[in-house]
């Protein structure tokens, strides 16, 4: 009874080649990963988060949020990109778990990344659904009642119709195929980075000193929880290595992608807390849409619609690359026995996981459409970094029970870099989540370990292939 049985990286490369029936199109260069990250990482994140971040924790003291955040995910990303070098199959830390800490451990990650995932995407389509409504009243167009989030007071019930459509909208343009998501994500990376440097362009000749006084009301404690918060922002570049297995050259462009998003969104966010939080005095930041009420506070109403549509774009964009790397998580877990078969069905025509590409939309939709967003960012962020710490420990132990092994990228400084990795994500986790959190994930993780041992654990292809 070996709960922590491992799949050598050489029979997961080997499966992933002889696999029979329909496989996933390798159509991914280098532009379209580091889109992807970038996809995935820069929407709801930076254009509402920032929000809570500075009005709430940080002032504009959130700017070391941002840092903290990024440094905490630097040393990770070290690690995904070494291992995604190694191993180039879909999964992300699900998979590279399952080499080196056992079926169990990656069984957590995997049920950690089908929430992350999937609730990733949730406060997307609820942010996407606010500023549709705030972008249309603009033009004094207002959506009929059942059409936007609305609230029952009889029945204390919440349902925005609005952000469940979108969700499964955007999953059938996913499940049409990777190549299409792909173009079409591109597209709108380009778009919402575009609206970020307008804001930044628009707001520094307005930079006032005063605003920045005081600088951090909240002290270390302030900064630290505006970075749990703000760490939503960041979360999307390890998505990138979902998609290895469409990847044209996964050991050579992963790494790419992955350290040049992370590389570019950090540069992106600290510029936009720095105009922020010169532009307008923290207490009057606006919590859920804190670009454009920015905006709209100094006169610039003309101007602000456009970061509401910026919001709009890169919530599409992080619901599409969510839906992605959730389907294949989906996917590789199937595949791997721990979930049902029919769960790993690729289309014929498509070559994508489109059965469970639709299935996560609807689901998602469901949850986006019926749950808060603090709730949904909680979650999300919990699940991100515990499959971060576990990513750091298999670089570690490889590096020590596998040296030889090529390796298209080594990670610099193994392993006090992973180790770095590690204990920043735990001071986030410990010092960003309350007990409630903590009960919800809890109960999570009850839920998923007795999915494993009702199902995975008798269908393991690991076990299947050990009692041989």
């Amino acid at each position: 009874m070996n709960l922590f049985v491992t799949r050598s990286i050489d029979t997961l490369t080997r499966e992933t080649e002889e696999a029979q029936g329909p496989r996933l199109r390798r159509a991914l260069g280098p532009w379209s990963l580091i889109a992807f990250g970038l996809g995935s990482m820069v929407g709801g994140g930076i254009f509402a988060s920032i929000g809570p971040g500075i009005h709430t924790y940080a002032g504009p003291a959130v700017i070391f949020s941002f840092v903290l955040a990024a440094v905490a995910c630097v040393f990770s990303a070290f690690a995904y990109a070494e291992i995604s070098s190694m191993v180039p199959v879909a999964g992300s830390a699900y998979t590279y778990t399952y080499a080196t800490l056992g079926e169990l451990t990656a069984w957590i990650i995997g049920w950690n990344l089908i929430l992350e995932y999937a609730l990733s995407a949730a406060p997307d389509a609820n942010i996407l659904s606010q500023n549709v409504q705030n972008f249309l009243s603009g033009y004094n167009i207002h959506l009929p009642l059942w059409a936007t989030a609305f609230y029952s007071p009889a029945s204390h019930t919440y349902f925005d119709v609005f952000a469940f459509l979108s969700c499964v909208a955007v999953a059938a343009l996913v499940a049409v195929g990777i190549r299409e998501s792909a173009a079409t994500n591109s597209v709108l990376v380009v778009v919402k980075m575009g609206v970020l440097i307008l804001f930044v362009a628009i707001a520094i000749p307005f930079f006032h000193p005063l605003n920045w006084r005081p600088f951090s009301p909240h002290g270390v404690h302030g900064i630290i929880g505006a970075a749990f918060i703000v760490f939503f922002a960041f979360i999307g570049f390890d998505a990138i290595t979902t998609t290895a297995e469409e990847a044209k050259n996964p050991q050579r462009d992963m790494p790419l992608a992955i350290l040049g998003s992370l590389g570019l969104g950090t540069l992106f966010y600290i510029a936009v807390a720095i105009a922020l939080t010169g532009l307008v005095p923290a207490a009057s930041v606006n919590e859920n849409t804190p670009l454009s009420s920015s905006l709209q506070s100094i006169g610039l109403g003309r101007i602000a619609w456009i970061m509401d549509a910026g919001a709009v774009i890169g919530a599409i964009s992080i619901i599409l690359t969510a839906f992605i790397g959730q389907a294949r998580i989906f996917y590789v877990m199937a595949r791997d026995g721990l979930l049902p078969k029919s769960v790993a069905t690729i289309h014929p025509v498509f070559r994508t996981p489109a059965r469970m590409t639709m299935i996560t939309g609807l689901v998602v939709g469901v949850l986006a459409a019926m749950l808060d967003l603090n709730t949904l960012l909680d979650f999300v962020n919990i699940g991100t970094l515990t499959a971060f710490i576990c990513v750091c420990a298999g670089v570690i132990i490889l590096r020590y029970t596998q040296p030889d092994r090529p390796r298209r990228f080594r990670s610099p400084y193994v392993p006090v870099f992973p180790a770095l990795g590690i204990v920043l994500s735990l001071v986030l986790i410990f010092y960003g989540t309350g007990w409630l959190v903590w009960a919800r994930f809890g109960a999570w993780l009850i839920l998923g370990l007795i999915v494993y041992a009702l199902y995975g654990y008798r269908h393991s292809e690991a076990r299947k292939s050990q009692s041989v």
